[in-house]
């Protein structure tokens, strides 16, 4: 009896797990992906169209100005957000540099607070006249303090990135701040030693020695930017803004899966927002050869 115990101790550890992934995790998955070859209208009405949701999805002109925004949004997040972390964890991990602990949580603590909080936050910060941005940017520079950042199309997606970098950028920081901490400070010495100026080292010791945490930086940041929904739907007052300008792809399969009914539809686009951040990833681990040395 207690071998039979023995034996069938780590199934029955593992048990919950595997039920509750079989629920809610395989089980949404297949369902979804079943889903996505019909038209609904509600949780019973449906139709077999096969992939006639794919090929509508190709031909929608709401759906490509989603993914236009969302990898606008994209391509501006991984673009600014990156540098600025990795040159606040450089600046804060200096020996030097005094109350540097203080200024690791100042710059993380946004990342703490609640996307709901955020938003409401900046949308006090955009707000026209009184806002503390439109106010900062007409005493510093002249500029007219009644910007409408939220409701202007063309400020709509400058105004999400300005927002996103304040809540993200600390948080990549402290990837950073693990991976420079990491690199062997003998290499600064050897290179110090041969005459390397602080560039060379960087160059040549420091972004050799944090490659792998860049490289997982830059796939977790594109992955989280084409998930964007949250930040942009409140922002924006539970809307996709003036003239769509903030609808991301995600917002659009909320749209038409929880608004319009077509949950069949929801998860055509669900499945291609997938692929696409899977052929992303792909191509960036083949681009930097992480795919290649794991091999």
């Amino acid at each position: 009896m207690p071998l039979r115990t023995a034996r069938t101790a780590p199934y029955l550890f593992l048990a919950p797990f595997v039920l509750s992934f079989l629920i809610f995790g395989a089980y949404p998955i297949v369902r979804s992906m079943i889903l996505s070859l019909y038209i609904t209208s509600g949780p019973e009405a449906q139709h077999f169209v096969g992939l006639d949701n794919y090929l509508h999805l190709l031909q929608d002109p709401d759906f490509w100005t989603a993914f236009r925004n969302t990898a606008t949004f994209a391509l501006g997040s991984v673009l600014l957000q990156l540098p600025l972390s990795l040159g606040l964890a450089l600046l804060l991990n200096r020996a030097d540099m005094r109350g540097r602990t203080v200024f690791r949580f100042i710059f993380f603590s946004p990342n703490l607070m609640g996307l709901v909080f955020s938003a409401l936050l900046f949308m006090l910060i955009l707000a026209p006249r009184f806002g503390l941005l439109n106010a900062a940017l007409h005493a510093l520079f002249g500029l007219p303090s009644t910007t409408r950042w939220l409701s202007t199309p063309g400020l709509v997606m400058p105004a999400l990135i300005m927002v996103a970098l304040w809540l993200y950028a600390g948080f990549n920081m402290v990837y950073f701040l693990a991976a420079l901490q990491a690199v062997d400070g003998e290499l600064y010495e050897a290179a110090t030693i041969d005459g390397a100026g602080r560039w060379s080292q960087f160059w040549h010791v420091t972004l050799p020695g944090i490659r792998p945490v860049l490289i997982f930086v830059v796939v977790l940041s594109t992955i989280g930017s084409f998930q964007l929904f949250e930040l942009a739907f409140l922002l924006l007052g539970n809307s996709s803004g003036p003239d769509q300008a903030g609808l991301t792809i995600v917002m659009y399969l909320y749209q038409n899966g929880f608004l319009g009914g077509d949950l069949g539809y929801a998860s055509a686009i669900g499945w291609t927002l997938a692929l696409m951040v899977l052929l992303l990833a792909m191509i960036q681990l083949r681009i930097t050869g992480t795919g290649k040395e794991a091999r």
